[in-house]
């Protein structure tokens, strides 16, 4: 009942949006009978949808200028139909690792059902997404030095601190993947990558089937770290067999028109 109610309360926060242009927390508080913190997760959560953004006290619906041009909104589509199939390999109570990414960060709003997870992650991004899940995971930070370039920690201390625990999934992304190597990136620090590997018992990479092929001169995962690939359904035939070769788990996702 009280996710049906969310789900509703969301909807009507949208049109609500959608009507006026405006709206205000306040008014929301009043309208759906909650509290001031349930009205900004429902916010904050739309706003990572697209669906609105969120100003001081309050939310606007999406200026003209910002509405996505196809080729984004196909992006879009890929990356949540990705998000959807790899949420769909988490469990209840699960220990996981999530990724810096924009790709990992997309399953977030998808894990609001869960319940009992317990999640670490290297991103302050996918840390805010995570706090404004209702039912909010324990969450764990690596810690470490800041990476402007993946906006993520590393470092040795992040490393160490991985180490200190163990993790039933890493869910990451890829720049790229390469058929005969394996994952591949354009940023040199790879080291916090392989260590998030050793420490959990599944890895799922997640990305879009345009990347795989793609040669990048940095090795991120071998093969032989990697159990699961989560693409879209227009991955190649041959792609995919030479990946189900080396005995990786496919899951291609069908991504609706």
């Amino acid at each position: 009942m009280t996710k049906r109610n969310t789900q509703q309360r969301r909807h009507a926060i949208v049109a609500l949006v959608q009507e006026r242009g405006e709206v205000s927390v306040d008014e929301l508080t009043q309208r759906f009978a909650t509290s001031e913190v349930t009205i900004r997760k429902d916010l904050a959560l739309l706003e990572t949808g697209g669906l609105l953004l969120r100003r001081y006290g309050g939310a606007v619906s999406l200026p003209s200028e910002m509405v996505a041009e196809p080729d984004s909104q196909q992006v879009s589509v890929r990356k949540m139909a990705i998000a959807r199939a790899a949420a769909n390999r988490l469990r209840d109570h699960n220990r996981v690792i999530i990724d810096s990414g924009t790709t990992t960060r997309s399953m977030i709003p998808l894990l609001g059902s869960k319940r009992g997870l317990v999640v670490m992650t290297n991103s302050l991004n996918v840390a805010g997404a995570l706090r404004e899940l209702e039912n909010e995971p324990t969450l764990l930070m690596t810690g470490g030095t800041w990476d402007p370039h993946s906006e993520s920690f590393q470092g040795q201390i992040a490393e160490q601190v991985l180490r200190s625990y163990d993790f039933d999934q890493l869910f990451i992304g890829a720049d790229g993947i390469d058929l005969a190597r394996g994952t591949t990136t354009f940023n040199e620090l790879v080291g916090l990558s392989r260590v998030m590997a050793d420490v959990a018992r599944e890895v799922i990479v997640m990305v879009e089937s345009e990347k795989i092929g793609r040669r990048i001169p940095n090795l991120e995962l071998p093969w032989s770290s990697i159990h699961t690939l989560v693409t879209d359904d227009a991955l190649a035939d041959d792609a995919r067999a030479q990946i189900e070769a080396r005995g990786i788990t496919v899951i291609c996702a069908p991504v609706a028109d």
